[in-house]
């Protein structure tokens, strides 16, 4: 395909970036534009690429052989790995100016001069000297009589008003198209990606999410910026996402705030959510009970094979979770009756439906104290070859799963999400 010297930013987005050998480098996933003094056209610095391995870098325009339809071409394979972080005077197109509120002069359009309207994308063109500018402006107006939708109009960038980086920081701008870069992406994808969002922005993302997708978002985000996020949230919000995160995650978290806040965030929660995280935060957090979820798979004896099989096909559950269905006494929420053992996923694939779980019991697991030390945490994983355990206290009552994604959690560094270890510069 002939490559293009005119293009729409939004266009770009996803693009696959191709090295001069044709491999695949990774996909487009912003455009860095800065904004001059004056109504000078602003230049293309670069694109924010997204590797292979999810990190985000810079690729510099004077790395870019073409642009083509389906993907861009680079001149070299050999480019920074550093993470991308954005300088001062530099613009994100898709983060922060696709949404943007602006007015216009253009003397075409005199029906537009006393309105504000949004800009939906911006036009870039190759110029002469080889450089990419931002020449044009696609913008749409209010929605016309009956809600119909306002048609689209294509403004020359000298005629917008309102993309200073001044005009930029304000409040109020809408986050429809940065949503939509979002849609498909994993929720520790979303979380990379927010935290490279600038601090306004980032904000204004996470109020436009719902609960469900913002509480999983957090819970992949490091402790100092779940702790960030958290606190800018007015405090009603901010329990509303506690509810809507794992009960462990949520202990983590509150665990990392002053006891008052906490407290406050948990008497904003429905008891019947916050209870178990309160449970939780009665461990230490390098304990199996500050470790552990209190709500594995549990079953009374008289379960069917082919109702414990339903139970894990829940698509909630996490694999390590849903490898191990633990067996217990009425009530069967944590802290259950008494607990008579559990029975591996494999088990039960290998079972009759119509037989019961109480039938195919493994008895003989060790099982784990809410006071055992993460370190006889790990090696209990270790020596049982186990993704899931059971944490029993002295009346036998279980109380919860250690999983070992919570262990890994614990023993990794605690900048870990910055992945900065594995740069290759």
């Amino acid at each position: 395909m002939a490559a293009v010297s005119k293009v729409f930013a939004a266009r770009l987005a996803g693009l696959v970036v191709l090295g001069p050998d044709g491999e695949s480098v990774g996909r487009v996933r912003d455009v860095v534009i800065t904004i001059r003094i004056g109504r000078q056209q602003p230049r293309v610095l670069g694109l924010v690429v997204e590797l292979l391995t999810h990190k985000r870098i810079f690729v510099p325009m004077l790395r870019v052989t073409a642009i083509e339809p389906s993907s861009v071409t680079l001149t070299t394979g050999n480019v920074s790995l550093r993470r991308f972080a954005q300088r001062l005077g530099e613009v994100l197109v898709l983060a922060q100016v696709l949404d943007s509120k602006v007015r216009i002069d253009d003397p075409e359009l005199p029906d537009l001069h006393n309105d504000t309207v949004l800009v939906v994308d911006l036009g870039l063109e190759l110029t002469r000297s080889r450089d990419w500018v931002a020449a044009r402006v696609a913008v749409r107006g209010h929605r016309g009589r009956l809600g119909r939708r306002a048609p689209l109009h294509v403004v020359d960038w000298p005629h917008v008003h309102g993309l200073t980086p001044q005009d930029l920081a304000l409040p109020g701008q809408g986050v429809s198209q940065i949503l939509m870069q979002f849609e498909g992406l994993r929720a520790a994808d979303v979380a990379n990606a927010l935290r490279e969002l600038p601090e306004k922005r980032r904000l204004e993302v996470a109020i436009a999410l719902d609960d469900e997708r913002l509480a999983d978002v957090v819970q992949e985000l490091p402790d100092d910026d779940q702790i960030d996020l958290l606190g800018k949230l007015k405090a009603e919000r901010a329990a509303d996402i506690l509810e809507a995160m794992d009960p462990d995650d949520a202990a983590d978290l509150l665990g990392e705030l002053p006891d008052a806040e906490a407290e406050t965030l948990l008497r904003l929660m429905d008891p019947e959510e916050s209870e178990p995280v309160r449970r939780l935060l009665e461990h230490s957090p390098d304990t199996a009970g500050g470790l552990m979820t209190p709500e594995p798979v549990i079953l009374n004896p008289a379960t069917t094979v082919a109702e414990a099989l339903a139970r894990v096909r829940i698509q909630d559950l996490t694999p390590a979770i849903a490898s191990l269905v633990f067996v217990a006494r009425p009530p069967s929420a944590t802290p259950t009756g008494h607990y008579l053992g559990c029975v591996h996923l494999q088990q039960l694939l290998r079972e009759p439906p119509a037989s019961l779980v109480g039938g195919i019991i493994d008895k003989d697991l060790p099982r784990l104290r809410p006071e055992t030390p993460l370190a006889a945490v790990t090696r209990y994983f270790a020596t049982y070859n186990l993704v899931c355990g059971p944490v029993v206290d002295d009346e036998g009552h279980l109380l919860g799963a250690v999983t070992v994604d919570d262990v890994l959690d614990h023993l990794l560094p605690e900048d870990w999400r910055d992945e900065e270890g594995d740069d290759n510069e």
